[in-house]
Parts: structure tokens; sequence; C-alpha cells
């Protein structure tokens, strides 16, 4: 089985299109980390991570309190170029998973399949981020509906956690490759 959110893309361009989506997702999340560094107060230790964390009104209340009008603005812009971010890892992870799976359907077909499906957790991820970025802009522009903090953080967790996951695998599956590579086995000898 070899479908996956990448179909649409060439495999002779899918390197191409990973290190494009890889540059620009570090180039966005070092605008982003700039942009997040007046968002960090004792109510939001992590900034814009506390916020997506919050969980309910009350907490989601005290960091919106802790930010002064630049600080809020700062999370505006952070939270709408958040979605470039977004495109970005999406594509650049997920294509990692999918190149590091191409090494292994062979030999380790249960390691290529992980990749295959972490590519689609990926994507996943890329969804819960995007409606967690529209329950916090809507409480960042004053909502009081108490179920935003809770589908931000149920957004959240799901969406660290496959990023996490997915970052994992190709970094296992990049070194294994390696290591198995026959250029790979003469020089760990």
């Amino acid at each position: 089985m070899n479908i996956h959110p990448f179909l649409w893309i060439r495999d002779t361009a899918l390197k191409g299109t990973f290190l494009a989506a890889a540059t620009l997702a570090i180039a966005a999340m070092l605008v982003l980390q700039s942009l997040g560094a007046p968002l960090q107060t004792p109510e939001a230790p992590a900034g814009i991570v506390s916020f997506e964390l919050a969980g309910n009104l009350a907490n989601s209340a005290a960091i919106l309190a802790s930010w002064d009008p630049a600080a809020k603005v700062s999370a505006g812009v952070n939270l709408g170029l958040d979605y470039l971010f977004i495109v970005a890892y999406v594509t650049a992870i997920g294509i990692a998973c999918m190149l590091v799976s191409y090494h292994f359907k062979r030999n380790m077909r249960h390691w290529g399949m992980a990749g295959i499906l972490l590519a689609w957790g990926i994507l996943l991820a890329g969804v819960l981020d995007c409606v967690e970025n529209y329950a916090l802009i809507s409480l960042l522009l004053g909502s009081q509906a108490e179920i935003l903090p809770v589908v931000a953080r149920f957004c959240a967790i799901p969406k660290f956690t496959l990023v996490f996951l997915g970052l994992i695998y190709v970094l296992i599956g990049s070194v294994a490759s390696v290591l198995m590579s026959p250029g790979g086995r003469k020089s760990a000898a």
C-alpha cells in the first residue's frame, strides 16, 4: 500500500519539495520564535504554547491579561503566520517520512508502512493546528466561549505528539538507512 498524502508530487520532485518546505519551515519557525518572545510572562512561561495548552477560560484569560497590547499584536501576527508554518512543516515532515519509508519498504515492510501512516498523521497534525489556531484567534479577539480553550488544548496535544513521532521516525530511519547502506556498514565496522 503506497497511498500517501503526497501522491500529487512526482517521486522525482519529492526531495526538492522537501528541501524547499524544510527551508521555509525553519525560516518561519525562526520568525515565530522572534515574534513569540514578548509572549513569555509568568502566566505564560512558554509563550504561545502556554496559551495553546491553557485548557480553560480562566487560564486563557489570565494569559491574555498578562500580555500588553503590543504582545497581543505579536500573538495575532504569530497565529496568522503560523498558517504558513503549518503548510511548510506538514509538507517537510510528511515528505521526510515518505522518503525514509521508501528505504524500508522491501526489507522492513512494517517500518516502511509506519512512514506512510506517519505522513498521514502529520497531515492530521496540520488540520489540528489550524483548528487550534482558529480557537486561539477567537479568544484573542475577545470571545468568551468556554469551549475554545478546551478545543485548543484538545488539538494541541495530539498535534505535538504526531509531530514528535514524525520527527523521531525520520531521525531513527535516516540513521538506520545510512547504517544499513553498503557504505554505512563498511564505515560502521
